[in-house]
């Protein structure tokens, strides 16, 4: 394996990861809220009273940036060496298992985590044992 340094960005990662730390920290201070993005879509799927405009608005706000970043040309777009089918049955598998886990890395990995949550590090350890497994396999064992 070889990193390709071209393309290597860690101020934008970096960047990206203050970012999202304190938004977390932020709606656990201002909302008292978990920012986990399974939980905050699946509260609009199964929306209660008076709980469905903050998730919204942050959801939004997800998309909002992205779309806003593609406009100042600060995001190449991707490519992906599969196709279509395997890309939404990845996203329903990531799908399935945020709901079996409890929740996503956003809410286990970066919350859970920094809150000292025992079970959060375990679900963060299922989460990259995971794909480390899945990554090994697809290209050591089938690739």
């Amino acid at each position: 394996m070889q990193i390709d340094w071209a393309n290597f960005t860690p101020w934008s990662a970096a960047a990206g990861g203050v970012a999202i730390g304190l938004a977390a920290g932020l709606m656990i201070l201002l909302l008292g809220r978990i920012a986990g993005i399974s939980g905050i879509v699946a509260g609009l799927l199964q929306p209660i009273k008076g709980d469905a405009a903050w998730r919204l608005a942050f959801v939004l706000g997800l998309v909002a940036s992205a779309a806003f970043l593609r406009l100042l040309g600060a995001v190449q777009t991707p490519i992906f060496d599969i196709g279509y089918g395997a890309t939404i049955l990845a996203g329903l598998l990531v799908g399935f298992g945020a709901r079996l886990g409890g929740g996503c890395t956003s809410g286990h990995g970066v919350c859970g985590l920094s809150r000292l949550s025992p079970r959060a590090l375990a679900a963060t350890a299922a989460f990259m044992t995971s794909g480390a497994l899945t990554v090994f396999i697809l290209r050591h064992i089938m690739g």
